[in-house]
């Protein structure tokens, strides 16, 4: 189903970034049409219901209007790098009901398919809210990142356990700790600078992690769960063979 919202990948770009959105409607149906409306400016290359039929959009050579103001490791025209997805789910307004099973196994097989037709690093399969954390916070805190981590998509860590001691840096803060925090999100790709002033933007930015890599709490506040849970994700990020191993076991069972 064509959409008329796209263009030209600027720079000739070739994707090399999976985002994942959902739709945020309360209507599956109404959703779609928004994305292949003349004049919405506003699509996606690929759509996902939630019984697991998935439709096409904009062809993966061009640029889809999807991320809007967003921002990954330094890059802010995120959609000349990225193949954008929408996942049919209502959203936070309007109750957000668990991803179905038959939904999720399409996102992994489109994601695959995709993975295979272009260089996808692990790190760079993100969320709306990880490339925009201010605006969005799709697809959210249910999304079952570690169910596509598991199938070779994306990269995860086991989140490090909630404890009730250990120094938490939040709002209001300010110093080495808090410049030290910034820059290993900044490391990762999250869009923030190492001002040592924990603002209203770090705030923003460490709740995007937590709803991406730590779900169980989600405050904006970096405890020592949340910090830790940053740092292995760090030193994992380079370790492709061990990715690599788990996207082919993955393929040897999958039905």
């Amino acid at each position: 189903m064509p959409s008329p919202n796209h263009g030209e990948r600027k720079h000739g770009r070739r994707p090399d970034m999976i985002v994942l959105h959902y739709t945020g409607m309360s209507d599956a149906e109404a959703a779609l049409e928004l994305l292949t409306a003349r004049g919405s400016e506003v699509s996606a290359h690929y759509f996902v219901f939630d019984d697991g039929r998935v439709i096409q959009l904009v062809q993966e050579s061009r640029r889809a209007w999807h991320a809007g103001k967003a921002l990954w490791a330094g890059e802010s025209d995120i959609n000349s790098c990225s193949i954008g997805i929408e996942i049919a789910n209502p959203g936070h307004d309007h109750g957000y009901p668990n991803f179905p099973e038959r939904q999720i196994a399409a996102v992994t097989a489109l994601c695959r398919t995709i993975q295979n037709r272009n260089t996808i690093p692990p790190a760079r399969v993100v969320a709306h809210s990880d490339v925009a954390p201010a605006r969005k916070q799709d697809p959210g805190e249910k999304f079952p990142w570690r169910e596509l981590y598991e199938s070779g998509i994306g990269h995860w860590v086991e989140p490090a356990a909630l404890v009730d001691f250990g120094q938490a840096l939040r709002p209001g803060d300010h110093g080495d700790a808090v410049a030290a925090l910034q820059k290993s999100l900044g490391d990762y790709g999250y869009g923030v600078e190492p001002s040592g002033e924990y603002d209203a933007m770090t705030r923003e930015v460490v709740a995007a992690f937590q709803r991406h890599f730590r779900p169980e709490r989600i405050d904006g506040i970096a405890d020592p769960s949340t910090r830790s849970t940053l740092q292995e994700l760090l030193a994992t990020r380079g370790r492709t063979g061990t990715i690599v191993a788990r996207a082919r076991a993955a393929t040897l069972i999958a039905p």
